[in-house]
């Protein structure tokens, strides 16, 4: 495909919204995209861009929607029910794939495409936000460092806050429990499952481990078998999830799924402009061998909607000029693992 159109599918979303804006104040003119049509109209209009009106439960009307566009970056969580028919319409009408998921199942049944990817020569590759470029770099940049490491540990601390869709995601997840990777298999564990304390970057704090995209992710940028992400938590958090953890099956109900997403529909609105300039994110790897080789790696970056805006600009950019080979992609292994330091208020990946 020659066409230079690309599309931001749920561009009314929180997320959706802050790339178009910072898209158009770039001078670059995605589609704006979505099944809402006031509100999609009403940021076109805004924003003086295109806008097209579809569901892509409608499969044929979503391939005739993406005829003339190069790339989709899917901001419409969640990306566990709208991941799939994305990708079948893109691979239907030769169209890139991006979307800023952090959900494991996303990302595995996305590399479950790379086949049909590489035969269609068309790029699939999910998490060009803050899940998970920051995260995948420091992956890549350990396994450079010590390449017959056998386990991997990523964590982050953060203030960044949450929009509606990071909300309801997380409700989602509720119900499905820890992850972590062991033996090269994602495998179940409990929720708050290993806690430990670490420096993300401003002094040793308590961290818990979270089910985090990279378990699936950091695994393809690296080969590496066994796999932990940890979130900076209060150890009185930390025991909570677990204390929690049996009442998941609870959790998972319809009706309990229903209402807690209507109490983030009524209470959750996302940070503002200045509590996004003003919140940093501190990241954390770790790496060891069979012989107890050790390197770790910092990296402090903007806030993490921040991150998500430009890494999903720097994909489009990329994917606009590309010209490689079609498949499945994690962002370090498509665009270098050092590419989270191009993003504004990124910082350098230091190794140690």
């Amino acid at each position: 495909m020659t066409t230079s159109n690309w599309m931001i599918y749920g561009a009314n979303g929180y997320t959706g919204h802050l790339l178009a804006a910072e898209a158009q104040r770039q001078g670059l003119t995605p589609i704006l995209a979505g099944r809402n049509p006031a509100a999609v109209h009403a940021l076109g209009s805004l924003l003086g861009l295109e806008c097209r009106i579809f569901d892509i439960a409608q499969p044929e009307r979503a391939r005739e929607a993406l005829a003339d566009v190069a790339l989709v970056v899917h901001c419409a969580g969640p990306f566990s029910a709208t991941s799939a028919p994305m990708l079948d319409a893109c691979l239907a009408s030769a169209t890139h794939y991006v979307d800023i998921t952090g959900e494991i199942g996303v990302f595995e049944a996305a590399h479950g495409r790379d086949r049909q990817a590489r035969e269609a020569g068309l790029v699939v590759c999910p998490g060009v936000g803050f899940d998970v470029i920051p995260s995948d770099c420091l992956a890549a940049c350990l396994h450079q460092a010590l390449p017959d490491a056998s386990h991997l540990a990523l964590g982050f601390d953060t203030a960044s806050g949450l929009s509606p869709g990071t909300a309801k995601t997380l409700v989602e997840g509720f119900k499905l429990g820890g992850k972590v990777r062991r033996a090269g298999i994602i495998t179940d564990v409990p929720l708050g499952y290993r806690r430990r304390q670490i420096d993300f970057g401003r002094g040793e704090k308590s961290a818990v481990s979270i089910p985090w995209g990279d378990v699936a992710t950091a695994y393809y940028s690296t080969g590496i078998d066994n796999i932990e992400v940890y979130l900076s938590a209060p150890t009185a958090l930390a025991i909570g999830m677990r204390l929690v953890d049996p009442l998941r099956p609870l959790l998972g109900l319809d009706g309990v799924q229903h209402w807690l997403k209507r109490l983030v529909d009524r209470r959750v609105s996302g940070p503002d402009q200045a509590s996004r300039e003003q919140q940093r994110t501190w990241l954390w790897g770790e790496v060891r061998n069979a012989a107890g080789q050790m390197k770790t790696a910092h990296l402090e970056t903007a806030n993490g909607y921040q991150v998500t805006v430009h890494g999903a600009l720097l994909a489009v950019g990329h994917l606009l000029a590309y010209s490689g080979p079609g498949g499945y992609f994690t962002p370090s292994r498509l665009f270098g693992e050092r590419c989270v330091e191009q993003l504004p208020g990124s910082g350098k990946i230091i190794i140690a």
